[in-house]
């Protein structure tokens, strides 16, 4: 039995030494004023400065300007030389289940969703993993912020934003329970038969809708009761939806979709943001006028129908940023969140500048969390959520992020990936 138990020891020893190789720990509280020097700064508005200064303190922007303008011999804090390289607020995920599912094959190790069909009272921030290897591994491509997201059923639940760089779900949380997520029922579905592949109307569309419509009715009236005579855990969770302090988040593809959800939505008074938007493009002036932002997904699927332009997946983020309507880009899933500004690189071929490509992946996801008065962009009095690059992270040939900050913590920008990578060339004398 001895002898067992130092087996385990041994093992769990190993195991921590590995893990600690692996895992970078929560990088420590900004000791000293720290001021990058030289760079070109894009500041996540749309306008950047060449040859910049950024200074921060106590995890706050406190300069950020042309190099002239910062006075470099009074300055007694760390200077990062950055000439050629370029400064970027971090980017901010939307719409993940990032910390919430670890290896697809293991059920154990995926806590992103909960029997039944109406969870608003679910919170995905309880379940938030700071521990998961696939964290670093998003972070070392810029990516400091996500909207960790629940998923199934009709209402899945409740999602919060969280930083990067954390000892536990507390540490992280950033924004908590900041909205609901509605799943909108498909108006069309695909259909299989032995002769063709093709789409059928939904014919239980305008029932499963109605009966959405009545269980949103009856949790407004509940917000409306000073006292209720019985306390109702899920319309207690979705009380501030009717008063504008949450998003209702509403995934929908398509334009029948689409154009049903925003007049629910305007019908209950909720503030609601489109998740997906396939076809946000063929109402946006439905959305600018009832003021719906959009989340869209990855630019890099296929077209959502056949008639459809191949190149059209790409060409959405401009046309909502013609039409005026706030949208954000986000990718899929969690692991792929790293080639988030790569979807946003392949909107900027295709309509959007490099500066709006950039502002779809930071500033203007802020806004649409109600964050952006925090971070989003590099300005005074703002988190210094920041990433230095060798060159532009929109294009995969240039992408290379040297440094990172969450709230001035300089991050050990380390992961999994690199480990195994090194491990491997070092095994097969690979140079």
């Amino acid at each position: 039995m001895a002898g067992t138990r130092s087996l385990f020891f041994v093992f769990f020893l190993c195991l921590a030494f590995h893990t600690k190789a692996q895992l970078p720990y929560r990088a420590p509280k900004q000791d000293s004023a720290i001021v990058i020097i030289g760079a070109t700064i894009h500041i996540g508005n749309g306008q950047e400065i060449k040859d910049g200064a950024i200074e921060f303190i106590d995890g706050k922007i406190n300069y950020i300007g042309d190099r002239q303008g910062f006075n470099l011999n009074s300055f007694t804090g760390k200077v990062i030389q950055a000439d050629g390289k370029q400064v970027y607020p971090g980017l901010i995920a939307l719409n993940t289940i990032l910390g919430l599912s670890e290896y697809e094959e293991v059920r154990a190790t995926l806590d992103f969703g909960e029997v039944g069909n109406y969870n608003p009272d679910l919170r995905s921030i309880i379940a938030y993993n700071t521990d998961s290897k696939i964290i670093p591994t998003v972070r070392t491509n810029g990516i400091l912020l996500a909207q960790v997201v629940p998923q199934g059923g009709i209402i899945s639940g409740t999602s919060s934003v969280v930083q990067l760089d954390a000892w536990n779900w507390e540490d992280a949380a950033y924004k908590t329970d900041e909205g609901i997520h509605l799943n909108w029922p498909s108006y069309l579905y695909n259909k299989f038969t032995d002769d063709m592949t093709g789409s059928a109307f939904n014919e239980k569309y305008s029932q499963q809708t109605e009966y959405i419509r009545q269980f949103f009715e009856q949790a407004k009236a509940y917000s409306q009761l000073s006292v209720p005579t019985k306390v109702n855990l899920r319309f207690e969770a979705m009380k501030e939806l009717f008063t504008g302090k949450k998003n209702l988040y509403i995934h929908a593809s398509y334009v029948k979709e689409i154009m049903s959800a925003v007049a629910f939505a305007r019908q209950l008074g909720i503030k609601a943001v489109i998740v997906g938007g396939a076809d946000a493009w063929k109402c946006a002036e439905l959305l600018k006028q009832n003021n719906v932002p959009v989340v869209l997904q990855r630019t890099q699927v296929l077209p959502g129908t056949r008639d459809e332009d191949v190149n059209q997946p790409y060409k959405i983020a401009a046309r909502l940023q013609k039409a005026g309507v706030l949208y954000c880009i986000t990718d899929a899933g969690y692991w792929q969140q790293r080639n988030l500004p790569f979807q946003a690189g392949e909107a900027a071929g295709f309509g959007l500048s490099k500066e709006e490509a950039l502002e779809a992946i930071t500033l203007n996801a802020a806004k649409i969390l109600g964050i952006s008065n925090q971070t989003g962009s590099l300005e005074s009095g703002k988190d210094a959520n920041i990433i230095i690059s060798d060159g532009d992270i929109l294009d995969m040939a240039t992408n290379h992020i040297t440094m990172a900050f969450i709230q001035g913590r300089q991050l050990n920008l380390y992961n999994s990936q690199e480990y195994l990578y090194d491990m491997y060339r070092k095994k097969y004398g690979v140079r």
